[in-house]
């Protein structure tokens, strides 16, 4: 009794610890990535992106309605469910621990002596709390992302089946194993990592029911648990849609019935099958049989929960991915067909050529009153092939990377050598062990590590041997001026690696059945993961939260590692006092270690940046603006603004990622919050799916420049006129000039107050402008058709991270007015020497002294990568084109006042030598208005001279670091980076010059002549 009365209180402490870690580190707002659609679809009950996260969504409604009523509070209470979801975790982490140290000291059914007592409760403590301060965990604990429930999920299964172990003797004990298949069913709607826990499970069944243990055996049930999991992801999660789907397609298209008839008729039988199988394994006594069918009715009733996203889509969510209202579109939304297949046991090479495509079977649609093809599927054949492809990929950069990686000769085919150098260098070291070692040995910072397996950001550290390799402060910190360098930097000593390690290695001495089931949960929630993913290349971000359940496996290690170290300390101490300085030292060796290092990297109670950056977007637009997004961090934030906050309701937020889609083309027909349908003119059949996907350019000869209108008219014409004939006999519309143009309508501009009467001389009586791509997909094709029938009633923007390549060549007629690029037909600036960077002045100076929101930025604690690495150079880009057109215009106060506005609001960060660039324009700026000779202006030397000095702080730094990689013969040395240095050194030398800063002008020339010297070899090569 008082073991499980001590065993339950320490594992409530635990979730209170954990809890109020979580609660304290809060991000108090939206985050980055997809919290922001999670937290839209929560609070509106939406349909997300694919694979849907129905469970996940309703969780987070109820956490919502703690908000009562306060949208603003909405995010920090759906971030709130992730902390005590987290809390949870590291509760049920305390108890799988205790119950495993049990096992080692006490046997399966013996009370545990006093003196173990002490060494079981100081493992699950300390294993416990050291995952509760790990890197990935607490990342994915304060926000509102599906991976805090998904680990608790994991954490609960796993916990079950240990208690099932511990109670498998006993009656009624299988209703622990009905749980698992319950919660198991449940997690599906959370996310699909759940279910890799499941071949642990079927060897912890194994070796309990079994008498006879052999290899074999164990392996067997491995195997079964394997075909189980495959079971559960294709035969329930996938073919019951599909089955379902093709049931549907016969109700309707055959018999005549309605859409949804078939389906519905499919899982009153899928019920009736479940209902007779778990009657008759009553009846005919086969308790086996009766678990099997309970199990699967139990998935079954977890994974109901799906049933959400169509009812959701049938309602006409705002947010509603894909529109999944039938079962072949839920089938496939399900399957994320949308982001296509990766090859996983064989494929082509990167440099595999086409050779044959071969048809498969029907893709349909949800026609008007029947199911319609929209195409095949098809399979392609290629001439270079392997097994176990893992440099498949040819989009993008893939290729190329694949070469630099293994340094593979250009023109040199890959080999099957050079395939499996990548899947261990690449795929399972630099894209799992370096995030493991991330977790438990130590961290240089949080910068994108993915393409360098040597270099310093991104990369494990133990930080032991640190203190001898001269690292620069960005890195290690220690700047009282810079309290945001090195925030990042977390050396664990590689403490909490060596207990975990040292766990690991007692328990396979001691109890290595036990030790087997811990392995493979870490491996299939690890590395398994790396196999069947098969990342074909650089992500776009860290992908470390995948691997989360494999970090939970070693935190077991961890706590069992106290258990190592008291028999060792038995040696020499009694029992009772070794469990007691085991306990002690290894709290202080990791958990007190990882809170100490981690705390600071993890604490977001004050950043704002995702919520007030989406802010300045949509404030950046005019009224009723459609305003064109690319990326996921430019939108989903956006969205929560939207959606949660009611924040400028008349944009329309266009994602050009998702306007490729028919679905998505015509949600934007439709009104949504207060703004009105999209100047969308093709009706539904024009573009539907399958029809005119892509559209290929075939230069026609036509002269001069083509008004939109009438390409759009072209490229949307069913007359066999317009199109061409490809050799499989199919026609299809084509592009026949990439020269377009509008002519202007002057008065229209000006009555829709896209500019004031005042700029109509400014303006062009036509817009002439070359398409960049050679072909149309669908959303160019509805950029077309709101470009032609617009007629300048509503603004047309684009956020200024929208890449080069979506702007379709409007670029000499885009303006900058704060964080988006206002389309006006402006007479081309033909002095602009980059068209990016020409602003609406007044606009933009309106939007940037009196509207904007700033994030916190100046006084937040901790910012994450995307604030540092994304928004924060966008902010600079948006003072710096701003000043600098101010200069232009001879607009001196104003000028000052954005740049005094900068030094206000923006903190002095440096997280690439780019950033510097950017200080150094804008201790330019500072240094012309000085120049001036105006005493209203001697602020701005001062000022210029605080740039000046912070710039040449990070130059040196940084160049003699790089003098010490020189001085090393090490390949880290940034060429890029000591060139660029030593030339903003110089420049920065003749500012101070210039403005008679003599002892700061004196000092940066001994500087600069100092490191012309050390780096001639470099420079020399510069020219």
């Amino acid at each position: 009794m008082q073991y499980k009365k001590i065993n339950n209180l320490l594992g409530w402490l635990c979730f209170v610890i954990a809890s109020i870690t979580y609660i304290l580190t809060l991000e108090p707002s939206v985050s980055f990535w997809d919290c922001g659609e999670f937290i839209s679809c929560a609070y509106r009950l939406q349909v997300a992106h694919q694979p849907g996260y129905p469970v996940f969504a309703m969780l987070g409604k109820v956490f919502s309605l703690l908000s009562m009523g306060q949208a603003t509070k909405v995010p920090y209470f759906t971030n709130m469910g992730s902390a005590l979801a987290s809390g949870g975790t590291i509760m049920f982490l305390f108890w799988t621990i205790t119950a495993l140290a049990k096992k080692l000291l006490s046997g399966r059914n013996e009370e545990a002596a006093q003196t173990n007592l002490y060494v079981i409760m100081g493992a699950g403590l300390v294993g416990a709390l050291a995952f509760t301060y790990t890197d990935t965990f607490w990342f994915s604990a304060v926000e509102t992302i599906v991976f805090a429930w998904s680990s608790f999920c994991t954490a609960l299964v796993f916990w079950a089946i240990l208690k099932w172990d511990a109670h498998a003797d006993e009656p009624g004990a299988d209703k622990w194993i009905i749980f698992i298949a319950y919660v198991i069913g449940l997690s599906i709607g959370i996310h699909l990592l759940n279910l890799l826990t499941i071949p642990a499970i079927a060897l912890v069944y194994y070796l309990r029911r079994t008498s006879a243990i052999t290899t074999k055996g164990a392996v067997i049930a491995v195997l079964l648990g394997v075909v189980t999991l495959v079971f559960i992801q294709y035969g329930i999660r996938e073919y019951t849609i599909k089955f379902s789907a093709y049931f549907d397609l016969f109700f309707v298209n055959t018999l005549g019935f309605g859409f949804g008839s078939g389906s519905i008729f499919f899982f009153f039988l899928l019920i009736v099958v479940l209902i007779v199988g778990i009657i008759y394994s009553i009846r005919a006594k086969k308790p086996m049989l009766n678990l099997a069918f309970l199990c699967v009715t139990f998935i079954y009733l977890g994974y109901s929960s799906f049933a959400y996203i169509p009812i959701r889509a049938t309602a006409g969510t705002n947010l509603d991915n894909t529109h999944p209202d039938n079962a072949f579109t839920l089938n496939s939304y399900l399957n994320r067909e949308q982001y296509g297949e990766t090859p996983l046991l064989y494929g082509p090479y990167y440099d595999a050529k086409p050779i044959d495509q071969k048809e498969g079977g029907n893709i349909y649609r949800k026609g008007k009153t029947q199911y319609e093809v929209s195409g095949k599927k098809l399979t392609t054949v290629y001439d270079h092939t392997t097994i176990l492809p893992r440099m498949y990929s040819t989009d993008g950069q893939d290729p190329q990377f694949y070469k630099e990686w293994l340094r593979i000769p250009d023109g040199q085919a890959p080999t099957i050598i050079d395939n499996f150098k990548f899947m261990f260098s690449w795929q399972m070291y630099q894209m799992y062990w370096r995030y493991f070692l991330w977790n438990f040995a130590g961290r240089y910072n949080d910068m994108d590590g993915q393409s360098e397996m040597f270099g310093i950001d991104g990369n494990w550290t133990t930080g032991i041997f640190d203190g001898g390799r001269h690292l620069p402060k960005s890195i290690v910190g220690g700047d009282p001026t810079h309290p945001l360098e090195g925030v990042t930097y977390t050396p664990l000593f590689a403490l909490p690696l060596i207990l975990g390690l040292l766990g690991m290695i007692y328990h396979f001495n001691r109890r290595k059945k036990d030790a087997l089931v811990v392995t493979l949960l870490w491996f299939f929630t690890g590395l398994a993961i790396v196999l069947y993913v098969n990342q074909p290349s650089i992500q776009p971000r860290e992908r470390d939260y995948s691997y989360v359940g494999s970090f939970y496996a070693f935190a077991i290690w961890i706590g069992l590692g106290v258990v190592a170290i008291a028999e060792l300390l038995r040696m020499k101490l009694n029992a009772k006092m070794a469990a007691i300085a085991a306990t002690g030292v290894c709290l202080l060796a990791a958990p007190f270690v990882l809170a100490k290092e981690e705390w600071k990297a993890h604490d977001r109670s004050t950043k704002l940046t995702p919520h007030d950056m989406a802010y300045n977007y949509l404030i950046s637009c005019p009224p009723n603006a459609i305003l064109f997004t690319y990326g996921d961090n430019d939108t989903y934030s956006l969205w929560y603004d939207q959606e949660v906050e009611n924040i400028r309701p008349d944009v329309r937020i266009v994602n050009l990622s998702l306007f490729t889609g028919d679905w998505y083309i015509k949600q934007m027909t439709h009104k949504m919050n207060e703004s009105d349908p999209l100047p969308i003119t093709m009706p539904f059949e024009k573009y539907e799916d399958g029809v005119r996907d892509v559209e290929y350019y075939n230069d026609a000869k036509v002269p001069g420049y083509t008004e939109v209108s009438e390409l759009f008219d072209f490229l949307t014409s069913d007359n066999r006129a317009a199109m061409v004939q490809y050799q499989n006999g199919d026609w299809s519309n084509y592009l026949p000039t990439k020269n377009l143009k509008i002519t202007v309508n002057k008065d229209e501009v000006i009555k829709n107050g896209v500019v004031p009467e005042s700029d109509r001389s400014k303006l062009t009586d036509t817009m002439e402008w070359k398409y960049t791509s050679n072909y149309v997909m669908k959303d160019n094709l509805a950029m077309f058709d709101i470009l032609a029938h617009n007629h300048w009633k509503r603004p047309i923007c684009f956020t200024v991270t929208v890449g080069p390549e979506n702007l379709i060549g409007l670029q000499p007629y885009l303006y900058k007015e704060g964080f988006t690029y206002h389309l006006i037909p402006f007479k081309v600036d033909t002095t602009a020497k980059d068209q990016m960077e020409k602003v609406h002045v007044d606009t933009m100076y309106n939007n940037v002294m009196t509207k904007f929101k700033w994030g916190n930025f100046k006084t937040a604690k901790y910012l994450d990568h995307e604030s540092t690495t994304m928004f924060y150079p966008v902010m600079m880009t948006t003072f710096l084109d701003l000043t600098q057109n101010l200069l232009q215009q001879n607009k001196l106060d104003s000028a000052r006042n954005v740049l005094n506005l900068y030094d206000k609001e923006m903190p002095d960060i440096n997280p690439f030598i780019d950033v510097i660039a950017r200080k150094f324009y804008l201790a330019q700026a500072c240094y012309t208005l000085y120049s001036k000779n105006n005493l209203k202006y001697q602020d701005m030397g001062k000022l210029g001279m605080t740039f000046v000095t912070n710039i040449d702080d990070y130059l040196v730094d940084q160049l003699n670091y790089n003098y010490y990689l020189m001085q090393n013969n090490d390949d880290n040395l940034s060429m890029r980076d000591v060139q660029i240095g030593v030339q903003l050194l110089a420049g920065i030398t003749d500012f101070a010059k210039d403005a008679h800063q003599t002892a700061l002008y004196n000092k940066l020339t001994a500087q600069d002549k100092d490191y012309q010297t050390k780096f001639a070899a470099i420079l020399s090569r510069q020219q």
